[in-house]
């Protein structure tokens, strides 16, 4: 995912709502540097400021369109509903008028990816059939997790979701709402302490106690992250 607006602090505050979420963001100041960006790899979705230098944001929508499908949220000050019509008329998927709040940023960014995803694809991506990580196995088809010792370990079913969210992104910060989302544990907001007491009981079924590395890290104020490397077969 890629921000590009020329105001330092409208960059700035974007990229860590949307990190804070769990996604991994890249910022740009300009036509040139996304394009830079774009040149590198894959980008699930752009957010566009319309009021750039040099190319503004109609025209670099415009020229991105002519090649590439990547989905487009349109940002500017400029809330007039012609400039809306303009961003839409060359291909953005939403337009986000400044000044914003962070729920609606992510309620648009949710609401793009999920419009963008194949629709004849199931709704839940299949999954390897084993997961190995810090010794530890977890089958994801027979809901199984195997101890280093070879014994099984039970888990509920928000614990075995939680798990399968942590193992799909190992070695990411996930922030509470998100994992709640991808663990489809609607078990509270991520405001409530919910989240933190399921994350409690999977770490003490993992026997992680260490203060040292733990295999769940807290990003304090933020979220989770699973610290181990994991191999999936």
């Amino acid at each position: 995912m890629v921000v590009v607006d020329d105001d330092t602090g409208v960059r700035t505050l974007l990229t860590r709502i949307l990190r804070e979420y769990g996604y991994e963001v890249s910022a740009a100041r300009d036509g040139a540097e996304l394009r830079s960006i774009m040149a590198m790899g894959r980008i699930d979705l752009i957010l566009l400021d319309i009021m750039l230098p040099g190319d503004n944001g109609i025209d670099l929508c415009r020229s991105i369109r002519e090649r590439s499908r990547v989905p487009i949220i349109m940002i500017s000050a400029r809330g007039q509903e012609s400039d809306r019509v303009a961003g839409l008329d060359v291909g953005a998927d939403d337009y986000i008028a400044k000044p914003f709040g962070r729920s609606e940023v992510l309620a648009r960014v949710r609401a793009v990816l999920r419009r963008m995803r194949d629709p004849h694809a199931p709704l839940d991506a299949p999954v390897p059939e084993c997961f190995e990580f810090a010794s530890w196995k977890y089958h994801a088809r027979r809901r199984e997790l195997i101890a280093p010792s070879g014994a099984e370990v039970d888990l509920t079913a928000a614990e075995q979701d939680l798990l399968l969210a942590l193992l799909r992104h190992p070695q990411r910060m996930i922030g509470r709402e998100r994992l709640l989302e991808l663990s489809r544990s609607r078990v509270g907001s991520s405001t409530d302490r919910s989240i933190d007491v399921l994350v409690s009981r999977l770490r003490r079924k993992l026997g992680d106690g260490r203060k040292i590395r733990p295999l769940i890290r807290t990003v304090r104020g933020v979220g989770y992250m699973l610290a181990a490397d994991v191999v999936v077969s």
